[in-house]
C-alpha cells in the first residue's frame, strides 16, 4: 500500500470527546470515525486490525472442534419470552416494532437464538456434544457509553454456545474454551488473567472473565488476586477473610442515646469514642423499584452486584434522600440517612421491604445501630433480644486489598482490568424453559447441559492498545498490526532513496510482509510522526546514509535503532512476521 492512497487522516490533537488512551489514539491515527454516542464507523486501518483478531480468534476456535454459523441480528420477542428474559434483561436491550407491529430485538447476545436452532437439530445424544461459534455485530443500549470502543453500543463479538448431556462433558469444555482463549489472548499480544466474575444477565452458576491488566483509566473493574496462589476475581465476584476486629461494643447497657449531627459512621463513632466495627450500618437501596436494606459492618462497603443477586434483580441503585423519607413515613418514622434501622421497616407502597443482612454483622455483639429517629442511636444492642437478625444472610461485601485470601490466607492484592473475554457454564438455564430436550441412550428426554463463551473483538483490539502505547502513538504487536512495517524515504526527490525504497518495499510485498511505503511529498518529521502515531510495528527509513549502503530499521516496541543493509532489514521484517504465523 502506497500511503499516498491510504484511507487514512491524522489528526495534530486527540479529540475532545475521548477519555481513554484507546480512544485518543485510535481517533486521532484515523482508526475510527464516530458516528453517533457509542457507535464508530471502523475505518480501513481499523478493519485489518479486527480481521487479523478474527482471524486468530477462528484459527484457535476450529483448532479447538468448535464450528462457525451466522445467526441473524434481529431478534423476535417470543422466543425472549420463552427464556424469560424479554422483562428481565433491562433498557439495555433495544426493542422495536417490523411494520406488522411485530416486537423484535436488535441483539445484544444469542442464548434465545442459538437454543432455538440446537432444539430442532440436535436430537439424540449421538449428536452430542458440539460447540457452535459466530462472529458478528451486537448492540446493547448503554445507558452511559464510553470509554470509545471499551464500553460502546454496537460492537463486534465472538460468541460461542456448547451443548453437551452432562455437567462432566461442559467442564470438560468449559477448559477447552479457557485453553483456546488463552491461546487467543497470548497470540494477540495481551496476556490475560483468568478471573472469577458474576454471570450478570446472561446467568449460570460459575463464570470466568478474562482480563487484561492494566494501571490506565480504561481499567473497569478491581480485581483482586493472590501472589501466593491462584487465586483471582473481579470484585463482583471476589470473596476473602478479614482480620481479626473487635466487634463487641462493650457497653453495659443497651439504651437509646442522643448521637447529634452523626450522620456518617466516621462521626458517629467519633461521637461515641468506638471503633467502626461495632456500628452496624444500614443502607437503603432501590433494586428493580422495590426498597432493600442491607445491614453490614460499619467499617465496610457493600458490593451492589453481590446485593442485586442476592435479592434477583437486574437493576440496582441507591435510594434518594426523598425515598428515604417516604419510606419512613409510611412505617410511621421519622429519620434520615445515618439513622436508620431495620427495626420496624415493612412495606414501601406496593412493595415489601427487603432486609438482607451480610455476614460480617453476624458476629456482633453489644452494637451500635440506627432506630429509624434521626440524631438517635440504639447503643448495646444485640441479636435475638434487642434487634431481630434477619433471615437472609449473604456475603455482600466488597473485598479490599489486604483482605485475606480465601484459598491460601495471605493478603490479597488489587489491580484494574479490562474485560475482553468470559466464559459461562449455563446449565440448563436456556434449554430448560425453552424446552431444548434431546433423547438419552435411554430414550428419556433430557434438557441440553449448555456453556457460552465470549470475546470482544473490538475490545480486544482497544485493550491492545491500552497496554501497547507511549506518548507518540499505539506499539502494536506484529499478530494484529494492520501493516507489519513502513518503508519511509527521507527524500521523495532523491533518486537513489526512492529506487531502494521501491525495491525493499516490492521484495517485501512478495514475501507476503504488509507494507507501507510513505510516498508522499511531506517532511521527513511529519512521516515519522504518523508511523509512531499509527504504530507500525518496524519501519525502514531510507536517507543519507545509503550512499554506505545502510538504511535506518526502528523497531516500534522498544524504540530502538540500527543501521544495516536494505537486505538485513528485509529479513529482520521477514523472521518477525513469520515467528508469529
Amino acid at each position: 500500500m502506497k500511503m499516498s492512497k491510504m484511507f487514512v487522516q491524522t489528526m495534530r490533537e486527540f479529540p475532545s470527546d475521548a477519555e481513554v488512551i484507546s480512544h485518543k489514539m485510535l481517533a486521532r491515527a484515523g482508526y475510527i470515525k464516530k458516528l453517533t454516542s457509542g457507535v464508530y464507523t471502523f475505518l480501513p486501518l481499523m478493519w485489518r486490525v479486527l480481521k487479523k483478531v478474527e482471524n486468530i480468534i477462528r484459527d484457535e476456535m476450529d483448532k479447538a472442534g468448535a464450528q462457525e454459523l451466522l445467526m441473524p441480528f434481529v431478534q423476535p420477542k417470543e422466543l425472549w419470552e420463552e427464556s424469560g428474559r424479554w422483562n428481565a434483561y433491562g433498557g439495555e436491550l433495544m426493542r422495536l416494532k417490523d411494520r406488522h407491529g411485530r416486537e423484535m430485538c436488535l441483539g445484544p447476545t444469542h442464548e434465545e437464538i442459538i437454543t432455538s436452532v440446537a432444539r430442532d437439530v440436535l436430537k439424540s445424544y449421538k449428536q452430542l456434544p458440539v460447540n457452535l461459534y459466530q462472529i458478528q455485530s451486537k448492540f446493547r443500549d448503554e445507558r452511559r457509553p464510553r470509554f470509545g470502543l471499551l464500553r460502546g453500543r454496537e460492537f463486534i463479538m465472538k460468541d460461542a454456545y456448547s451443548f453437551s448431556t452432562s455437567q462432566q462433558e461442559l467442564e470438560k469444555e468449559y477448559q477447552n474454551m479457557w485453553q483456546a482463549y488463552t491461546n487467543i489472548f497470548n497470540r494477540c499480544g495481551l496476556p490475560t488473567k483468568a478471573v472469577q466474575s458474576d454471570s450478570g444477565a446472561i446467568g449460570g452458576s460459575v463464570s470466568h472473565e478474562f482480563m487484561v491488566i492494566t494501571d490506565t483509566e480504561a481499567g473497569e473493574n478491581d480485581v483482586f488476586y493472590c501472589d501466593d496462589c491462584d487465586y483471582a476475581a473481579n470484585s463482583n465476584h471476589a470473596v476473602s477473610n478479614l482480620p481479626e476486629a473487635i466487634v463487641d461494643g462493650g457497653y453495659n447497657e443497651a439504651q437509646i442515646i442522643d448521637t447529634p449531627n452523626t450522620g456518617s459512621i466516621e462521626d458517629l463513632a467519633k461521637f461515641l469514642n468506638c471503633p467502626q466495627t461495632v456500628i452496624c450500618k444500614a443502607l437503603v437501596y432501590i433494586v428493580d423499584k422495590a426498597p432493600v436494606i442491607a445491614l453490614i459492618r460499619g467499617d465496610k462497603a457493600v458490593e451492589e452486584t453481590k446485593l442485586m443477586n442476592a435479592v434477583g434483580g437486574v437493576d440496582i441503585r441507591i435510594a434518594t434522600s426523598a425515598e428515604i423519607e417516604d419510606i419512613m413515613k409510611e412505617n410511621g418514622f421519622s429519620a434520615v440517612a445515618g439513622f436508620i434501622g431495620p427495626k420496624g421497616l415493612k412495606k414501601y407502597g406496593e412493595y415489601e421491604i427487603k432486609i438482607i443482612a451480610d455476614k460480617t454483622v453476624t458476629e456482633l455483639k453489644n452494637f451500635v445501630i440506627g432506630i429509624n429517629q434521626t440524631d438517635k442511636h440504639f447503643v448495646g444492642a444485640n441479636w435475638g433480644v434487642d434487634v431481630e437478625l434477619p433471615s437472609q444472610i449473604e456475603d455482600i461485601r466488597l473485598v479490599e486489598a489486604g483482605d485475606f485470601c480465601p484459598q491460601c490466607g495471605k493478603p490479597l492484592k488489587v489491580t484494574r482490568g479490562i474485560e475482553v473475554g468470559n466464559i459461562f457454564q449455563l446449565g440448563t438455564k436456556y434449554s430448560q424453559p425453552m424446552n431444548a430436550v434431546y433423547l438419552d441412550a435411554n430414550g428419556k428426554t433430557q434438557p441440553y447441559i449448555m456453556g457460552c463463551y465470549g470475546i470482544g473483538v473490538t475490545r480486544t483490539a482497544a485493550a491492545a492498545v491500552e497496554a501497547h502505547h507511549d506518548e507518540w502513538g499505539i506499539k502494536w504487536p506484529i499478530s494484529i498490526a494492520p501493516y507489519h512495517v513502513v518503508v519511509v524515504p527521507v527524500s521523495t526527490q532523491d533518486a537513489e532513496q526512492m529506487n531502494v525504497a521501491n525495491e525493499i518495499y516490492e521484495k517485501l510485498l512478495s514475501s507476503g510482509v504488509e507494507v507501507v511505503l510513505d510516498d508522499r511529498n511531506e517532511r521527513p518529521g511529519v512521516k515519522f510522526k504518523d508511523a509512531d502515531l499509527i504504530g507500525f510495528p518496524f519501519r525502514i527509513t531510507i536517507g543519507k546514509t545509503i550512499a554506505d549502503g545502510k538504511v535506518e530499521f526502528v523497531e516500534r516496541s522498544n524504540g530502538e535503532k540500527t543501521e544495516m543493509t536494505p537486505q538485513d532489514a528485509i529479513d529482520k521484517v521477514i523472521d518477525a512476521v513469520n515467528a508469529v504465523k
